[in-house]
């Protein structure tokens, strides 16, 4: 991550990959697309994917490789492509392990986005620690979990956005929050996919309505953040995790243009504003 810079001015944080490492083949080719299209795009590109899933709605749904393998995938995939990757951790030990095998950013779950020790220890870690900010967390609460980190710390620190609980099932995105989230001085993302699922609303798995995707995207960039968040695959509908909110992966190229667009104009609108 040395060569990368996120924030205020600079241009716009492409964060993607599926939910949960899968098939290996299947994961390089993600990245390879998913990095391709950055390029060309001229924004920077992390690849994303859950070496194990924590938060699962039933006990045998899939959970992923496991630490051993899936660390070795993602090192493998960061060499092969020069990118950054980023996996979710649950537990300390996780965070050890992710450290000691290069992960460049480790990401804290939104169910666990208050947990101390947890922070703490993403923060001794020397990776970039990336929040999910939970779904029961108003935008300026980010500012105590900052200070946690930071008391232990860590000084690279991202903030993403997915949704904050709206009744049963069923997840909202208040734009008015992102102002207030971006004002804090951290940079700020927008997880877009899981913005949009229904949790738990097909009974035994979630829902969603990734359709909205590019709209939603197209909205954030409007509205000033500093990255996207999207979990892509092959072929959604055989998902290990996350089938109904999932891109298809040859889809985003159709509309990702049009949102880097717009964050570049709401970026140059906003250094205006500020001269």
């Amino acid at each position: 991550m040395s060569d990368f810079r996120v924030g205020q001015g600079e241009e716009l944080l492409l964060i993607a990959g599926p939910c949960v490492l899968e098939d290996r083949d299947e994961m390089f080719a993600v990245a390879e697309q998913m990095s391709r299209l950055a390029r060309e795009l001229g924004v920077n590109y992390v690849f994303k994917a859950s070496f194990l899933k924590d938060n699962r709605t039933r006990s045998s749904s899939p959970r992923g490789p496991g630490a051993e393998t899936g660390l070795r995938m993602l090192q493998d995939i960061a060499s092969e492509f020069s990118c950054p990757v980023l996996t979710d951790v649950h537990v300390e030990e996780e965070i050890r392990a992710a450290a000691d095998a290069g992960i460049d950013i480790v990401q804290i779950p939104a169910f666990l986005s208050r947990q101390s020790r947890l922070l703490e220890a993403a923060a001794r870690s020397g990776c970039v620690v990336n929040v999910k900010k939970g779904q029961f967390l108003a935008p300026e609460d980010l500012e105590h979990v900052a200070g946690k980190i930071e008391a232990a710390g860590g000084e690279r620190i991202l903030f993403t956005e997915r949704g904050t609980t709206f009744g049963y099932h069923d997840l909202v995105v208040d734009f008015r929050g992102f102002a207030v989230a971006r004002d804090l001085g951290w940079p700020w993302i927008f997880d877009v996919t899981h913005s949009l699922q229904r949790p738990s609303g097909q009974g035994a798995v979630s829902g969603g309505t990734p359709d909205l995707a590019p709209m939603m995207a197209r909205a954030g960039c409007a509205a000033g953040v500093d990255g996207l968040f999207l979990e892509v695959h092959p072929e959604p509908a055989r998902a290990h995790s996350d089938a109904s909110t999932q891109l298809p992966l040859e889809s985003v190229r159709d509309w990702l243009p049009l949102a880097v667009d717009l964050h570049r104009r709401t970026r140059e609108a906003r250094a205006g504003e500020r001269a």
